[in-house]
């Protein structure tokens, strides 16, 4: 196991999972590319109005009507859904902790949708914030 670190949070990688980073986010694929873990982040700045997971998840849905549940990932309340579009099986979350908000989002063929479910789980749930010393 690997540990992924950003400068605001940090995860267990399996040696199977490579991560790789652009511009806006993390991308974490296995070597077998079933599927793509993609994760971004806000930091709300002093001053700003702070909003929940859940209000910039519903704000920034792609599609209306998802059924957004409450969910726990390592450090990180926030809400999270899945969806089907276009062959593709998708799951994304908004999570929270602190000033830090994290977008995830899953995408595997709709075939795949069971394969990686278990082991994705399994990474996010490690996910642990880095607190300023």
């Amino acid at each position: 196991m690997r540990v992924l670190e950003t400068q605001w949070w940090r995860l267990g990688l399996p040696d199977e999972w490579i991560a790789e980073q652009d511009e806006d986010s993390i991308i974490i694929t296995d070597r077998d590319e079933v599927g793509t873990i993609e994760i971004s982040h806000l930091l709300h700045q002093e001053g700003d109005e702070p909003l929940s997971a859940e209000a910039l998840a519903r704000a920034n849905a792609e599609h209306e009507g998802l059924d957004w549940q409450a969910c726990c990932l390592g450090e990180f309340d926030g809400v999270e859904t899945s969806y089907h579009e276009d062959g593709a099986a998708v799951r994304e979350w908004w999570l929270q902790a602190q000033s830090l908000v994290i977008f995830i989002t899953y995408v595997c063929d709709l075939e795949n949708e069971d394969l990686d479910a278990v082991i994705v789980d399994e990474i996010l749930d490690g996910l642990e914030l880095i607190r300023d010393e």
